[in-house]
């Protein structure tokens, strides 16, 4: 994927990051309210930036939802992967419609290395970013709690957002997040 393949519409971009398997599809899904990102059983099927255009006048009026591929797990070929910096860090470094970025991290995982490689970048890039814990809808109380705080505190992070695509729970309050970030 080459910069030239990005949109030229200067929208608002919102971008979603994670590790492979951590939801990002299915919360995109979950917050376009359809399927417009396919979500596959198998890590890492995002091989590309894809592009999702929002219009929603009702709302904050037409917006970009950005899919960027999974790091980590994915079982794919090094070559492919060896790709992605080439056109994710220039995405993620210049891009002038860039707003916000979602970083999703599971909430049944303790925090990952390559997390915290993630937000170490987007504070030095002076990236406004917000980091989402999915797949809360599989935790009990007590055990969300704590897994959540041992996020904050690991990931170095004052908030959370914690959703679940599954049940829609902390929908409303990520989208007030998008909407603030493209307005």
């Amino acid at each position: 994927m080459a910069e030239s393949q990005f949109p030229t519409g200067h929208l608002p971009e919102i971008a979603f990051l994670g590790r492979s398997n951590v939801g990002k599809s299915s919360l995109l899904n979950a917050i376009v309210g359809e399927k417009a990102a396919k979500v596959s059983s198998t890590p890492g099927r995002t091989r590309a930036i894809n592009f999702f255009e929002l219009k929603d006048e009702r709302r904050v009026g037409r917006i970009v939802l950005a899919d960027l591929p999974g790091y980590g797990f994915a079982k794919i070929s090094k070559s492919i992967s060896a790709e992605w910096p080439k056109f994710i860090e220039p995405y993620m470094s210049a891009r002038e419609e860039l707003k916000f970025c979602i970083c999703l991290v599971d909430s049944n995982i303790g925090v990952q290395e390559s997390d915290l490689v993630l937000l170490e970048w987007l504070r030095s890039a002076g990236r406004d970013f917000v980091v989402v814990a999915t797949k809360v809808d599989r935790l009990s109380g007590n055990v969300r709690t704590r897994n959540l705080l041992a996020l904050k505190k690991g990931l170095e992070v004052d908030d959370i957002l914690a959703v679940s695509a599954k049940t829609s729970y902390g929908l409303k309050e990520l989208w007030a997040r998008v909407e603030a970030a493209a307005e």
